[in-house]
């Protein structure tokens, strides 16, 4: 299955690199290199991610990086990453789009 990044899920990944930049630019590229490497094997695996608690739908699934939270859905022909966060914080909502 081919992967797809969300504008959402992108500008969340920019913030993570520029956060960890402050202390180190290569760290924050290695990191955020990290976190897309570990997105884009879902596609060996999509169901690998548990299902979003605070969602509970079976298509919306979650891979935990680390620290981070790989929100992403499940549909016939992609998947769609659509949020990366760190993991103590709960998941809103209207940080995905929901169909």
């Amino acid at each position: 299955m081919r992967v797809v990044w969300t504008n959402e899920a992108l500008e969340r990944l920019i913030e993570i690199e520029g956060f960890i930049a402050q202390d180190s630019p290569q760290r924050a590229e290695r990191f955020v290199d990290y976190l897309i490497k570990q997105g884009e094997s879902i596609s060996k695996n999509p169901n690998i991610g548990r299902i979003v608690p605070e969602i509970s739908n079976p298509d919306i699934r979650e891979l935990i990086a680390k620290k981070y939270r790989i929100v992403y859905r499940v549909k016939k022909s992609i998947i769609e990453i659509l949020t990366v966060f760190e993991g103590h914080r709960l998941l809103r909502i209207d940080e995905i789009e929901m169909e």
